[in-house]
């Protein structure tokens, strides 16, 4: 047993060194296989290096020829050029040698010709001299045969220019005035009247007196109240004089604004209506009256800039425009006379081809100076035109508010049309109401004016001022001295005095010639 076990054993390792050989031999082998291939591997890379190398100098080659090639091509340009500036310059050069032999043989001719011509001169200078001596002898004769000096001559001569002048201006004013009237007044005509036309308004005159009718004199004693307490407490709330003795069945409100006495009327009526009258309840029902004026002001506002198609206002200057309503300007009322210059504007700028929004706009707000409450020292167009700009109104409207009486310079084209406008409305018949003094004052400084110059001899003012005739001495004025003073006068009228509408006037030179037979 033991001897199979070793038997065993011994063939189990005679196996083992057998495997290890033939695994060795295996081993061998396969590195040999190994080795070859890589030896194999190795000729191969060096061969493909080898071509490739080959290649890559082969393109290297070629490149380089390529770029010589090219490089040559560009010196031989460059080298042409400048061969070609170098022609260019050369015949610069001979054309500047040409120029500057010519200019030096110019130069010569032009010293010749200068010593020529100052030979010239000098002869002249001499004949000059000769001239003048033969001149101041024929002054001298002619001073003799005259009995004149130069300078008496040439005064009279002068005078005689200035009225040959004159004469021959005004002669050329005439011809001018009357073509532009020919040429101009027909349109101008018709769109004024057609302006005129087309503005309806109504007429509203206003006083510094209001009205208040009560039923019995009983309710004039419930007014007054107890030692005057109630007729003092309405009077210092409203601001307004209430006069109670002087008309039957009426209460006067006087006081010259209106916006304070249409709160005192409207006051009274509520008092009287409820029946309570006493001082607290005075200062309630004013108060609320006030609010609802205030109210009805920015309504009529509104609505007026509604109908007059104006857009953008702001409320303040829709408010101003309100208070227009209980304003007014010679008894005429104020929002209507905007309304009517609005209305003549827009139909003006129509026809004339402006902005005819704008130049509405303008018309509306050219009287907006006169209603702030605070009443600066300053003219209401001045007043109207900062207010404009306060409230970011255009330029051309601001102008046309500013310059509508001239205060300030008119910059477009609106600015005329809404001073036209302005004089029109203003100028129209039963419009305004003027105070009888201030309208004879007027008349006689503008006979007066007239009356001024040398010559006249009487003036009248007729057509309520709206035609000034004068009558001249026909021994001292001649035909063309009088179209000269006609000129003179309303030149004067027009920058000395205030009118409404325009003024015309009329020089009448009457000759007479008297014979008596004996």
């Amino acid at each position: 047993m033991d001897q199979l076990l070793l038997y065993i054993l011994a063939g189990f390792l005679a196996g083992i060194l057998l495997d290890r050989l033939l695994l060795r031999r295996m081993f061998r082998k396969q590195e040999m296989q190994a080795k070859n291939k890589a030896k194999q591997a190795l000729k191969e890379a060096d061969a493909q290096a080898e071509i490739l190398k080959k290649n890559k100098l082969l393109e290297a080659k070629e490149k380089f020829l390529q770029l010589k090639g090219e490089h040559e091509k560009e010196l031989a340009s460059r080298n042409q050029g400048i061969a070609q500036r170098e022609n260019a310059l050369k015949q610069k050069e001979q054309s500047l040698n040409q120029k500057l032999e010519n200019s030096s043989r110019k130069e010569q001719e032009l010293e010749t010709l200068k010593q020529g011509l100052n030979r010239q001169m000098e002869v002249l200078e001499k004949k000059k001299t000769e001239i003048e001596e033969v001149k101041n002898q024929h002054v001298l004769q002619l001073e003799k045969i005259s009995g004149l000096s130069v300078e008496e001559a040439k005064s009279q001569l002068v005078e005689a220019l200035k009225d040959e002048a004159k004469t021959k201006a005004m002669a050329s004013i005439k011809d001018i005035v009357e073509e532009a009237r020919l040429t101009a007044s027909k349109e101008a005509k018709k769109i004024v009247i057609q302006t005129i036309q087309r503005t309806a308004t109504e007429s509203a005159i206003e006083n510094t007196v209001s009205v208040f009718n009560i039923e019995n004199d009983e309710i004039k004693g419930r007014v007054i109240g107890r030692e005057g307490r109630n007729i003092r407490a309405l009077e210092a709330a409203t601001g307004v004089e209430i006069i109670v003795d002087d008309t039957p069945e009426a209460i006067i409100l006087s006081g010259f604004d209106p916006v304070r006495r249409e709160i005192a009327r409207l006051s009274l009526h509520r008092l009287i209506t409820d029946g309570r009258i006493h001082p607290a309840r005075i200062e309630e029902v004013v108060a609320k009256t006030k609010k609802q004026l205030e109210e009805e002001i920015v309504e009529i506002g509104e609505r007026t800039v509604i109908e007059l198609g104006i857009h953008g206002l702001h409320p303040e200057l829709i408010r101003m425009v309100g208070r227009m309503r209980y304003r007014s300007s010679y008894g005429q009322n104020l929002l209507q006379h905007s309304r009517e210059v609005a209305n003549l504007c827009a139909s003006m700028a129509a026809e004339l081809g402006l902005n005819v929004k704008r130049a509405k706009r303008a018309g509306l707000l050219h009287d907006i100076g006169k209603v702030p409450e605070d009443n600066p020292d300053l003219p209401h167009a001045i007043l109207g035109m900062q207010l404009a700009e306060k409230y970011k109104e255009h330029p051309e409207v601001c102008n046309a508010i500013g310059a509508h009486h001239d205060e300030v310079e008119m910059t477009n084209m609106i600015s005329p049309v809404v001073q036209v406008c302005d004089a029109i409305s203003g100028a129209r018949p039963g419009a305004r109401r003027e105070v009888v003094e201030s309208y004879i004052k007027r008349l006689k400084e503008m006979e007066d004016l007239a009356l001024s110059y040398a010559g006249v001899e009487k003036s009248f003012a007729i057509q309520a001022g709206r035609e000034l005739r004068v009558v001249v001495e026909s021994e001292r004025i001649s035909d063309q001295q009088a179209e000269m003073l006609a000129f003179d006068i309303s030149n004067r009228i027009q920058n000395e005095m205030i009118y409404p509408g325009q003024v015309k006037v009329t020089v009448i030179r009457e000759t007479r010639a008297v014979s008596y037979a004996k």
